[in-house]
């Protein structure tokens, strides 16, 4: 049986490959059942006696630190806040978002063209430039340290990259398949309802995710507009380096913890996302 060479190389550049950007995760995960004297050894360790103590102390809520005072944190409360910022974000986006994208994508008027790249165009600000007009305006309105208030500002990341990936798909679906429908009787929101979110919903699955990834693991608005107790983990994780101690493993297992729903979220959508790559070949 001949070898194929080439195939050999590949695979290996394959592994190497893999290896090399799954290997900082893989050493995240490790640190996470490490002691914070294994973790600063000066020789790595490679065999140890694996703990849970870090992730019980995450859900516990404190942590003893060899050498040091308990720790106290409140990152169980910190997620609960990420998921309803983010799922409320990605739900807000999704009710104005969509029948835009819509209307944007079948609909052609004066400026239209216009008001979407203006839309796109709050993606291009940096955070900074608006976070102290917003931080002023929400206190003066007393909106500040609100999951309302941040559920909104959320729009200016979520709101662009679903309207401009769900326009695409949109465009994409010929018109012909809705008029036949609404030639049966049936009214335009049917057509709508029926027809053409099915057929997008690929493309809407896709960007949800990528929207509840920027609103997962937004940092700036969420530091700025809100106190300790609706803060995202984002922020949270930055109570655990204190002055006293660093601990490590703690923070290897809230990155370990964070990290988990967008993944899950990920793996639960994936079909829809492989049907997206198909979607583009609906032509009328």
């Amino acid at each position: 049986m001949s070898i194929n060479v080439w195939s050999i190389l590949k695979f290996f550049a394959y592994v190497a490959i893999i290896m090399f950007f799954l290997f900082p995760i893989a050493w995240i995960f490790n640190m996470s059942f490490m002691t914070n004297d294994e973790i600063l050894r000066k020789v790595p360790v490679l065999f140890y006696e694996p703990t849970f103590k870090n992730y019980i102390g995450l859900w516990e809520g404190e942590i003893a630190i060899e050498g040091f005072a308990t720790m106290y944190v409140y990152f169980k409360q910190n997620l609960i806040n990420s998921a309803i910022l983010s799922v409320g974000s990605v739900s807000v986006t999704l009710l104005l978002g969509v029948p835009a994208a819509y209307a944007f994508a079948r609909y052609k008027f004066k400026g239209g063209e216009d008001i979407a790249f203006t839309l796109l165009s709050f993606r291009f600000a940096p955070a900074l430039l608006i976070i102290l007009p917003l931080n002023l305006y929400f206190s003066e309105i007393g909106l500040y340290d609100s999951y309302f208030a941040l559920i909104w500002v959320y729009q200016l990341i979520t709101l662009p990259l679903l309207l401009w990936i769900v326009r695409g798909y949109f465009e994409d679906i010929s018109p012909d398949i809705e008029y036949a429908y609404r030639l049966d009787g049936h009214s335009w929101f049917q057509s709508f309802w029926k027809i053409s979110i099915p057929l997008a919903k690929p493309g809407i699955a896709a960007a949800s995710l990528l929207c509840f990834i920027y609103a997962w693991n937004n940092f700036v608005f969420a530091l700025i507009l809100g106190s300790s107790q609706i803060q995202p983990v984002t922020v949270g994780a930055l109570a655990f380096i204190t002055a006293s101690a660093i601990p490590y493993g703690l923070i290897a297992c809230g990155i370990v913890v964070s990290v988990l729903p967008t993944l899950i979220l990920a793996l639960f959508i994936q079909k829809y996302l492989v049907q997206g790559l198909s979607l583009g070949a609906i032509k009328g």
